[in-house]
């Protein structure tokens, strides 16, 4: 069994927080694959189903996110799960929104989520790092972090959840280069070929025909010179 865990706070105030891009991710695998139902768990919510050949368990801790650690220590002891078959969603500052990295182990950089889990389960587990973007200055971070996205961030947003969505059963067999490749195809996907053929028929339309051979002149000089003065 593989334990997928999304960061984040619980509670309407901080749903649409960026703080909580990784409760959106697991709600998004959810709806999309048919996880569930949510169910109080392990200090959290939980959603139990199939991503692929693969048994997984969704938690979503609901201990606030500095103590998110308890929830995934008790999940993981539960069902004995070792530390690397557990993958983390969180938000990251330091890539650019709407940008996604795989890692696997390494420090917490100081996310107060991280940090938790560290302490918890060690930091062998897997991390889906999903880039929110650095607001300039480090005394801005915490308001930056917890405030909803923008409206003009809804678009990016929306097509890196899917990406995750759709690349989720690739993730729980543990092809993370196949599920990067999904997000990337929704996040940047590849040039429509109608769309290519409709960009060029302007340009074709801006150039000059080609000019007709003219018919033979079969006026009279005469009717030549009128027609000169018409």
């Amino acid at each position: 069994m593989k334990l997928f865990v999304g960061l984040g706070n619980p509670g309407r105030d901080y749903a649409g927080h960026r703080h909580n891009i990784g409760f959106m991710a697991l709600d998004r695998i959810a709806e999309d694959h048919g996880l569930g139902p949510w169910k109080s768990r392990f200090q959290g919510q939980v959603a139990e189903g199939r991503l692929g050949s693969e048994k997984v368990l969704l938690l979503k801790p609901a201990t606030y996110m500095n103590r998110s650690g308890q929830a995934v220590g008790e999940a993981a002891r539960f069902f004995k799960i070792d530390t690397p078959d557990i993958c983390v969603f969180h938000d990251e500052l330091d890539l650019a929104p709407g940008r996604l990295k795989v890692k696997s182990g390494g420090g917490h950089a100081g996310h107060n989520g991280l940090r938790s889990l560290h302490a918890h389960v060690g930091d062998s587990y897997q991390r889906v790092r999903m880039g929110i973007g650095h607001p300039g200055r480090k005394e801005l971070v915490s308001g930056y972090v917890l405030h909803d996205f923008a409206k003009a961030e809804q678009e990016w947003l929306d097509d890196l959840l899917r990406g995750i969505s759709d690349g989720a059963p690739a993730l729980a067999e543990g092809d993370a280069a196949g599920f990067m490749n999904k997000v990337a195809l929704r996040v940047s996907p590849p040039r429509n070929e109608g769309r290519g053929k409709a960009t060029e028929a302007p340009q074709a339309a801006r150039e000059p025909a080609a000019e007709s051979p003219s018919a033979e002149d079969t006026r009279s000089p005469l009717q030549k010179l009128a027609d000169r003065f018409r």
